[in-house]
């Protein structure tokens, strides 16, 4: 698919958008621009007015170049030609490009949300189709992918939020172009078939971690599901990589980073603060949806925050009111849609180049949850 790589078909594009611009310009500053007549189009060349109505009408009579320039000039005046009017030197229209978004549960954070309509934003901006494909969290053995995915229609994949090994091996299995954002940490970007698109998460990480020690806290504990995704992997890497270069130990009693059901957080995470042999001084946590339930928890059970323990998020998501005291890291999710639109139309256009991983900037921001002014 090359639809747009080309000088001929870059000028077209020109060509067309000038004209949008144009319309649009002066539908804006009030301006009529009326459709020409068939006597303007005539003058506009030197031709009786009863040959232009013979090229759009189909009739016969007129030589095959006065009727390509009268049907150039209508075009260059902006005149709507009859179905099935063209000129030899008009090209056939292009088929159009479907991309599909798939992706699970995308209702449960508006992160997601914001990503999606950025995505469909930068596709439209290039007259590319976005064609949005709901897929489960869990998978039957004889599932199979949806006809939206597999009907030779869809020229792209961008897939988000799937974090089911199962399911990501059979979309990796589709032979079309295609790019993750994030995967399950138990399938690795060499096994995707395509390109992964991920937040940058070991060093804001160990960033927090280290501010952490500083601020002369000594042990420490992490909550996050590292099975589920490649991104809480890499969170869990930052923060004991950073305790082991300071002298400290990852002490695996502090830590909470199995499996956890997707409905079953908040339960889990107080199960899990019973067991505790020891408050840790602070907690880092995978997300900003396990620091706040933590948060709530520790309250409840009389646990002063940061003066009895620090904790942290990830995300910068302010849906629940008790992250805006919460230290966390900042996700662009803007920027994250809009590298995903991109990178798919890179994609479907160089199917054949290796595969990218690429990282998307992240930035740490402290808060009240770790002792620091809420800035």
């Amino acid at each position: 698919m090359n639809w747009y790589n080309t000088s001929n078909k870059r000028m077209r594009f020109n060509d067309i958008f000038s004209q949008l611009y144009i319309r649009t310009t002066a539908c804006r500053l009030g301006v009529n621009m009326k459709k020409p007549t068939l006597q303007e189009i005539a003058s506009a060349l030197g031709v009786s007015r009863t040959t232009v109505w013979k090229v759009f009408s189909g009739q016969k009579g007129v030589s095959d170049d006065l009727r390509n320039r009268i049907i150039v000039k209508a075009q260059e005046m902006n005149y709507k030609l009859p179905e099935g009017i063209r000129s030899s030197q008009t090209p056939e229209p292009e088929p159009p490009v479907n991309i599909a978004l798939a992706v699970c549960r995308p209702e449960t954070s508006i992160f997601w949300m914001d990503i999606i309509h950025q995505i469909a934003k930068e596709l439209s901006c290039h007259n590319v189709n976005l064609v949005y494909t709901y897929l489960p969290s869990f998978i039957s053995w004889n599932y199979v992918l949806p006809a939206s995915l597999t009907n030779g229609n869809t020229h792209g994949i961008i897939i988000m939020n799937v974090y089911n090994e199962e399911l990501l091996r059979l979309l990796a299995a589709c032979p079309i172009p295609k790019v993750f954002f994030d995967t399950a940490t138990a399938v690795p970007a060499a096994e995707l078939n395509g390109d992964l698109l991920l937040t940058e998460n070991y060093t804001s990480i160990s960033k927090i971690t280290e501010h952490l020690i500083k601020k002369g806290r000594k042990s420490f504990g992490f909550i996050g599901d590292i099975n589920y995704a490649k991104s809480n992997f890499e969170r869990f890497d930052g923060f004991s990589r950073t305790l082991l270069q300071h002298g400290l130990p990852v002490n695996p009693e502090l830590n909470l980073t199995s499996s956890i059901g997707i409905d079953t957080y908040k339960e889990e995470i107080e199960s899990f603060l019973d067991r505790l042999p020891s408050m840790p001084d602070a907690f880092v946590c995978a997300s900003d949806y396990v620091g706040c339930i933590l948060m709530q928890l520790l309250t409840k059970r009389g646990i002063r925050i940061p003066e009895d323990v620090a904790l942290s998020g990830f995300d910068a998501n302010l849906e629940n009111p008790l992250a805006e005291n919460l230290t966390t890291v900042q996700v662009f999710n803007q920027e994250i849609g809009f590298r995903l639109a991109l990178q798919i139309l890179y994609r479907v256009q160089h199917p054949n180049v290796p595969f990218e991983t690429t990282y998307i900037a992240t930035k740490v921001i402290l808060r009240g949850s770790t002792g620091d002014p809420i800035i």
